[in-house]
């Protein structure tokens, strides 16, 4: 069936529209033009505030993207290196009010000659059950081609503060143009468990990448596959249809690919969703770890869920298995429960771009509010910004999947080569088919 223009721009349509290549230009255009802040500030104060939002900080000049709450309470924050001045230090702790650099200057200092022993951008972060931080580093400086062998996982142990591995990826698995922007871990496979990691490149291909732990080998899945890649679609946030938008170029639609991704609370569903789209998949999370399957045997157990009305970057996963994801275009958290329903936790005027979203050992869900689609590359060229850019969390009474799951009954093993002999509980899920 072919989609109609309101289709496509994320409105309501009460009948499709079958428009030719000028009209459809036309339309696009005319419905950016009237996105202006009024609009936007007409469209928001429709939609009462709702939910009780905290405020844990609110930060000036840059902003932060990835968040990670330790089971002791530490917050953590990564400081993507996309603009044209970006953070000194990409991850930090936030500790008595201020940043600090994590785990200290040197390694999160921007030092181009040593990609592999320094952070180049951080962006996902993730702090483990047995209270390890992990941290995906793009090595993309302003979502450029990476920095050759600076794309890494890193893991890091914060009773010593001390990293205890670094894994890097072969140029068949992060390709030149790749971004690795969302993961989940998975200990329930492998000797010392998985990692599932997002490339949402908006230039090259786009997949989900799995890592072996105990090794660190790593290889794609589902590279290219449709249910990855950006659809073509503009939604609309703050009222506005997000279209990619350069300095003396017409609009083009978002190209960025998968970016959020959850595991669900017994391991053996992976969702994902990308930026630009209102589709939502879920896949067994079994085949994609298997390394033996092809991508068209994974592309079997792939579900596209009902259609939702709004656009998300984050996801997270309760131990009640619902799924928390970010709409950018209601400015609001919502929540999926178990037989597909949304629930609007809070809506904000406030939450302008949620991005990453993390569950607390003390029932708290905290997020971050990048503004994204306020940045130049949206707008012609002007950044539309305004600081400060808020780190928020509300109350939900629930913990993280990771913390509920079978996987917390497991004995955790510092992974590679401190990996010791694990218990026969470990492995892959014989019954994911």
């Amino acid at each position: 069936m072919k989609l109609g223009l309101k289709d496509k721009i994320g409105l309501p349509p009460a009948r499709r529209l079958r428009l030719g290549g000028i009209k459809r230009i036309f339309l696009i255009l005319f419905f950016l033009a009237i996105g202006t802040a009024t609009y936007s500030d007409r469209l928001l104060s429709a939609t009462p505030n709702i939910g009780q939002l905290e405020t844990v900080a609110l930060f000036y000049g840059t902003w932060p993207a990835g968040v990670a709450v330790s089971p002791t309470g530490r917050i953590f924050l990564s400081y993507p290196r996309l603009d044209d001045s970006p953070a000194k230090y990409t991850l930090n702790e936030f500790k008595d009010g201020k940043l600090v650099p994590y785990p200290n200057t040197e390694f999160t200092q921007l030092d181009k000659s040593r990609p592999t022993e320094t952070l180049i951008s951080a962006h996902s972060i993730f702090v483990d059950p047995v209270d390890r931080l992990w941290v995906i580093d793009t090595a993309s400086l302003k979502s450029s081609p990476i920095i050759p062998n600076g794309a890494k996982l890193v893991c890091i142990d914060l009773k010593t503060n001390k990293i205890i591995q670094k894994i890097t990826f072969p140029p068949d698995v992060v390709l030149p143009n790749s971004y690795l922007n969302d993961f989940r871990l998975d200990f329930t496979r492998g000797q010392s468990g998985l990692a599932y990691i997002t490339d949402s490149s908006d230039r090259g291909p786009n997949g989900i990448i799995v890592v072996d732990l105990t090794t660190g080998e790593s290889w794609r899945k589902l590279n290219n596959h449709p249910s990855v890649k950006a659809p073509n679609f503009a939604p609309l946030v703050e009222g506005k249809p997000l279209m990619k938008h350069l300095k003396g170029k017409p609009p083009v639609y978002d190209q960025s690919g998968i970016n959020g991704i959850a595991l669900s609370a017994d391991s053996r569903t992976l969702y994902w969703t990308a930026e630009a789209s209102y589709d939502l998949y879920a896949a067994e999370a079994g085949a994609i770890a298997d390394r033996t399957l092809s991508d068209s045997e994974v592309a079997k157990t792939i579900q596209k869920l009902p259609r939702r009305n709004f656009a998300s970057e984050g996801l997270e996963i309760d131990r009640q298995n619902r799924l928390y994801l970010t709409d950018l275009t209601h400015n609001a958290i919502q929540r999926r429960t178990s037989d597909g329903r949304y629930e609007t936790l809070v809506t904000d005027s406030r939450i302008i771009w949620p991005d990453c979203l993390r569950l607390s050992s003390d029932g708290y869900l905290y997020f971050t509010v990048t503004q994204a689609n306020r940045r130049p590359d949206f707008n012609a060229g002007v950044d539309l910004r305004k600081p400060p850019y808020p780190l928020f969390r509300i109350k939900v009474n629930t913990e993280p999947a990771l913390f509920g799951s079978r996987a917390i009954n497991y004995s955790f093993h510092p992974p590679g080569p401190y990996a010791q002999n694990t218990s026969a509980q470990y492995g892959p899920d014989p019954n994911w088919r």
